[in-house]
C-alpha cells in the first residue's frame, strides 16, 4: 500500500502576477467605465479588479502621449548603453591599477630605507 505524499497545492494560493492590459483593452475599460451610471462604477471596478487611480492614469497617459503610451511597458531596467559599460570598465581598471601602483610604490620606499640601513651598519662596520 503506497502512501501519496505529494502536496497538491489550491490554485487560488498561487502568486498572482500582474495583469497587463493592451492599449485595446484599456481604451474599451475606459469606455465601459464612462457610459456607466453614476452609483455602478464602483461595483464595475470591483468586478473588474480595478482602481479608479488606474483608469485616472490611463486616461492622462492617453490625453498626454496617445494611443501609443497606453501600450504595455516591457518591464525590468533599461539596458546600459555601451559607451557607459565601457566607462564603468575602465574606472575599475583604473582603480585596481592604482591599487598595484600604491603598493609598488609602498615596496620602493621599504627597499630604499632598507638600503640606508645597510650603508649605515656599513659605514658603521668600516669606521671601526
Amino acid at each position: 500500500m503506497a502512501v501519496d505524499t505529494e502536496v497538491v497545492t489550491d490554485p487560488k494560493l498561487e502568486r498572482r502576477t500582474r495583469r497587463q492590459f493592451s492599449a485595446a483593452e484599456k481604451r474599451r475599460l475606459l469606455s465601459e467605465y464612462d457610459n456607466l451610471p453614476r452609483g455602478e462604477k464602483g461595483a464595475w471596478l470591483r468586478r473588474e479588479g480595478l482602481y479608479g487611480a488606474q483608469l485616472a492614469n490611463w486616461r492622462k497617459t492617453l490625453k498626454e502621449q496617445g494611443e501609443q503610451g497606453l501600450e504595455p511597458k516591457s518591464g525590468g531596467r533599461k539596458p546600459k548603453d555601451p559607451r557607459e559599460r565601457r566607462i564603468e570598465d575602465l574606472e575599475r581598471e583604473n582603480a585596481r591599477l592604482q591599487k598595484r601602483l600604491h603598493s609598488a610604490e609602498e615596496c620602493l620606499s621599504l627597499q630604499k630605507k632598507l638600503l640606508t640601513l645597510v650603508e649605515e651598519t656599513q659605514d658603521s662596520e668600516s669606521s671601526r
